[in-house]
């Protein structure tokens, strides 16, 4: 089956009994059933969601661990080594124009969907092996 979701888009809904413009930057619908991708980091594992239909979140989950530093930050804190390092085994770019998507640059995915519980429930877990980064 195929799980197709995607974010950073503006959406027309009803919540609270109100037609409402819902802006998801960075954040996927998690509606009753809903089926979500919430990816980790280039080398840190994945998600396959359904969406709890939270109405206090306005039936929304995160996309992703998020950052932990700026991108100007990671590049100025990790080298090419750090980065290779943090990807091994994952095929995926090993280029010093991504340091700043680098794995310690960003939240720990862990993390991330614990404090979503109330959100969505976790269907499956994929290990990264490939990585695209345009």
């Amino acid at each position: 089956m195929a799980v197709n979701c995607h974010h950073n888009y503006v959406e027309k809904e009803r919540h609270f009994d109100a037609d409402v413009w819902v802006t998801r930057k960075g954040a996927v619908r998690a509606g009753a059933g809903d089926l979500g991708i919430i990816p980790g980091s280039m080398g840190a594992k994945s998600f396959i969601v359904r969406g709890k239909g939270n109405a206090d979140s306005f039936c929304s989950c995160s996309h992703g661990a998020g950052r932990a530093m700026s991108r100007t930050k990671a590049k100025q804190t990790f080298t090419l080594k750090d980065h290779r390092a943090a990807t091994e085994g994952v095929e995926c770019r090993k280029d010093a124009a991504v340091i700043d998507e680098t794995p310690m640059a960003y939240k720990d995915i862990d993390a991330v969907i614990a404090a979503q519980s109330d959100l969505i429930e976790v269907l499956h877990t994929l290990k990264q092996v490939v990585c695209v980064k345009g």
